[in-house]
This record gives C-alpha cells, structure tokens and sequence, in this order.
C-alpha cells in the first residue's frame, strides 16, 4: 500500500510532465532564390545556395510563359535547397537574426508553417564577392510534431488528428518561446 503512494502521478509541487509527442519541432527548412531568368545569374545563385548550405540547389522551373517578364514555359528560373536537422536550425537562426527576430502575423500559415525574406544574402555572413553579385531569398519553415510520418509513409498511412496538428497559434507560440521573438500585427 506504501509503495503505491509513492508511485502517485503527480505531487502538488511538481509541475506536469509535458508529452514528448506533443512537442515542435522544424521538420526542414527551404531556401529560395527567385532569379526571374535563367542562365548566369540563376548559376550564381545557385552557388550561393551551396556555399551557404553544402547541398546541391535544385533548379525550378517555370509553370507558364509570361511575355511581361521575358520567361518561357518550362525555363529555369529559380532554384531552392531543402535543409533539415541541426544545419536547418543555425540557418534559420542566421536569417531569424537578420529579421531581428521580429515576424508579422501574416508570415505564419493557418497549417502552422512560417516564412519570410532577406534583402542580400551577405547579411547571413556571407562575403561579399563581386563577381557574385547581391540575392534576396525567401526562408519557409516547416514545423511538425513526433508522429507526422504517419501520414507520409507508404503502409498503413493514416491522417493525423486535428488535436496533433500544429496550428498558426502554436507556430507563434513556439517562436516567441524558442528564438525570444517578436510578432507584429
């Protein structure tokens, strides 16, 4: 009798346990930069994206011709890498830094994901090189919880519910706490 007293779920002192399941964490970072046309540019793009990540950039290509910006269906125009893990972490810390850790309400999405831009590149601690030139580039965050896989793999896939899901509020909730920051209205 004795032992299962000390065994009880909780004393009134200690604070509840939080559910490991429950927790936020970044399922992968993408960074984007938009060049608008192909050729050099896009490949000095591309090399500001492996120098600042390590990984090989994919190039993206345009969905439709559009004669006002000189683009053609099916023309490389941009290219993104996918970052996850620890590196994703200190990349988005860096760029967090930039934005003086400071987001409108507006960067987050009602599924809980968060983006934003950078002017020039050289801001994340990059040198500056001539040759290279100045990109802007876009950060989009992707948050999730323990548990999300259930909906991506191949066998017994199922949907995740509505209670696990991270919504805009959480997504706030968690950066105000994680990176101390601020967001506007």
């Amino acid at each position: 009798d004795h032992e299962m007293a000390s065994a009880a779920p909780e004393k009134k002192g200690e604070a509840k346990v939080e559910n490991k399941m429950k927790q936020i964490r970044i399922e992968k970072l993408v960074l984007n930069i938009a060049v608008g046309e192909s050729g050099d540019r896009l490949t000095r793009a591309q090399m500001v994206l492996k120098q600042l990540t390590e990984q090989n950039p994919v190039a993206s290509k345009s969905r439709l011709t559009v004669k006002g910006f000189g683009i053609r269906k099916n023309e490389e125009i941009a290219s993104h890498v996918t970052i996850r893990g620890k590196k994703a972490e200190e990349i988005l810390e860096a760029g967090l830094r930039v934005k003086e850790f400071e987001l409108r309400r507006r960067n987050f999405s009602e599924s809980g994901n968060f983006g934003f831009g950078i002017q020039e590149h050289i801001d994340l601690g990059i040198k500056y090189d001539p040759s290279t030139g100045i990109y802007g580039m876009d950060f989009y965050v992707v948050l999730g919880r323990p548990g999300y896989r259930v909906a991506r793999r191949r066998r017994q896939n199922n949907h995740i519910g509505k209670a696990h899901k991270v919504t805009k509020e959480d997504a706030i909730e968690w950066f105000k706490t994680k990176y101390d920051g601020l967001v506007l209205g």
